[in-house]
């Protein structure tokens, strides 16, 4: 579906709808773990966004390459431009895509071992977006909220199955299986650093079993080696 959109836009050569339907087919990749081929993808939108003079694009697409930029190691680069895009954002006084941002930039500043400002983003990103009714990007502050307890010298154990088991309920009353399938795998990694061989376990097969469904490939390699360390 992704593919018929990028070549409907390209006929009727409508910058807005090229834009954005790139960056659904980069969607798809960044849920499979398709990471390169999602960056080369959000990387023409936003050369398209520039090129066609699209400002609000440009932004939004701008939060989805700082996040893969996080994803893929490239966290210097990441955290400045979602920050860049942040301050952009308050410029325009566009909140309605504040809240992904927040978010985004939450786990852009874990990655970079910066847990202080992940706490203040995740807060940020679940408070608006509880105020605004998006909540599947609810469910990802409260993931992401999960992963700094977890993060810790000494998780947090109680918070953190708090924050997963919130995630996980909301994530499941919505349809939103990768989520779900990250939440446990998040609960299968504290557990395992925990000695909660038995809990961990279960949730790193539940997560493996879901990533095999969903063919998310990469994400079923990190499952599959927590499981490993497990021997």
């Amino acid at each position: 579906m992704a593919d018929a959109g990028i070549r409907v836009a390209e006929v009727l050569d409508h910058p807005y709808s090229i834009i954005y339907a790139l960056r659904g087919l980069a969607r798809v990749h960044t849920v499979k773990g398709d990471l390169g081929e999602a960056i080369g993808l959000v990387e023409q939108g936003v050369e398209v966004s520039r090129e066609r003079h699209q400002p609000q694009a440009l932004a939004e697409a701008s939060v989805d390459l700082g996040y893969l930029y996080a994803l893929t190691g490239r966290v210097t680069e990441g955290v400045v431009l979602l920050e860049d895009v942040l301050k952009a954002m308050v410029g325009m006084g566009n909140i309605q895509w504040r809240t992904p941002l927040l978010v985004h930039l939450g786990e852009a500043y874990l990655a970079a071992s910066r847990p202080k400002d992940a706490v203040s983003l995740a807060e940020r990103g679940l408070a608006l977006a509880s105020e605004r009714g998006h909540r599947g990007i609810e469910a990802w502050a409260r993931r992401l909220q999960g992963e700094i307890a977890s993060c810790h010298n000494t998780p947090d154990v109680a918070s953190a199955e708090a924050h997963y088991g919130a995630a996980i309920a909301q994530a499941s009353e919505l349809g939103m299986r990768p989520l779900v399938a990250h939440c446990h795998l998040g609960l299968g990694k504290l557990y395992r650093r925990t000695s909660q061989r038995e809990q961990a376990r279960e949730h790193l097969t539940t997560a493996t079993t879901m990533y095999r469904e969903m063919d998310m490939r990469f994400w079923l390699e990190q499952a599959a080696a927590e499981i490993g360390a497990l021997a």
